[in-house]
């Protein structure tokens, strides 16, 4: 009887150290409220979706430098223990500028290019 139950705790230790191993990378969308249009106001949205664990880190930037003032929304979880977030700022798109999303997850940082609709 004492053997069936350490086999019982070392299988119920193993699947619970499987759950916790769980890594996901995010899913990325960059994109604007409206239309992308130069010299006119809009809002740049980065959306992280179906990342596990929860160790993540969104900046939105332009030319490199983080656009103050963006707002995120609180860490929300999926069926499945997947994460998702999203950071949102406005801004004035213009010509020759770069806007991106940085995403960081666990040790691996990524960088996302919103396209304008131009």
């Amino acid at each position: 009887m004492s053997c069936k139950l350490i086999v019982a705790a070392v299988v119920t230790l193993l699947l619970s150290v499987s759950c916790f191993a769980k890594q996901s990378d995010p899913k990325v969308q960059v994109y604007s409220r409206n239309v992308g249009l130069y010299g006119q106001k809009n809002v740049l949205i980065c959306h992280a979706s179906g990342f596990h664990p929860p160790d993540i880190i969104i900046d939105l930037l332009k030319n490199g430098n983080v656009i103050p003032g963006a707002t995120q929304t609180d860490l929300a979880f999926e069926q499945g223990w997947d994460f998702h977030l999203t950071k949102h700022v406005e801004f004035l798109p213009q010509s020759g500028e770069e806007y991106t999303c940085r995403v960081r997850h666990m040790t691996t940082t990524k960088s996302y290019t919103w396209e304008p609709d131009m």
